[in-house]
């Protein structure tokens, strides 16, 4: 017994590179598609989030998207790093200040043309007050958090 648990203790600090969260996009827990399965694209085409469709699904960064139409989907193919949101979906303020947060897909912002989510209207306020200082912030803790940098 000991012995067994020692062992799995040894593989766990073996395979723990020191990162908080998977470095990828982390699917939903109930819809197992990325950002909550909505169209990342729609963020930029409609000005607000919208649902996916299944029928228009692309595997990408490890994770399901799901897309409105045909349209967005062959876009986010052609640049999915310009349409998927920065640091991996994590909240930008909370990554501003040196921690990893879940963002909401509801709350969020343009950056610098790029998607970027926040736990909270108030944290997102506050990131955008000070968005060149922020964002700075936000990069330079993004490798130590294990949110992917944009």
């Amino acid at each position: 017994m000991c012995l067994s648990a020692i062992l799995v203790a040894v593989i766990c600090l073996w395979s723990f590179d020191g990162n908080a969260r998977p470095r990828s996009f982390v699917p939903d827990p109930i819809t197992g598609y990325a950002i909550g399965g909505h169209d990342p694209v729609s963020y930029f085409v409609d000005g607000y989030p919208r649902k996916g469709s299944r029928e228009y699904t692309y595997k990408w960064g490890d994770t399901e998207w799901v897309f409105v139409n045909k349209g967005n989907m062959e876009a986010f193919k052609l640049h999915p790093n310009a349409y998927a949101p920065m640091f991996a979906a994590c909240g930008g303020y909370g990554l501003s200040e040196g921690f990893a947060t879940a963002g909401n897909p509801f709350i969020y912002a343009i950056v610098e043309g790029r998607l970027m989510f926040f736990y909270s209207v108030v944290n997102r306020f506050l990131f955008i007050v000070n968005g060149t200082q922020r964002l700075n912030e936000a990069r330079s803790h993004a490798e130590t958090v294990g949110c992917l940098p944009e």
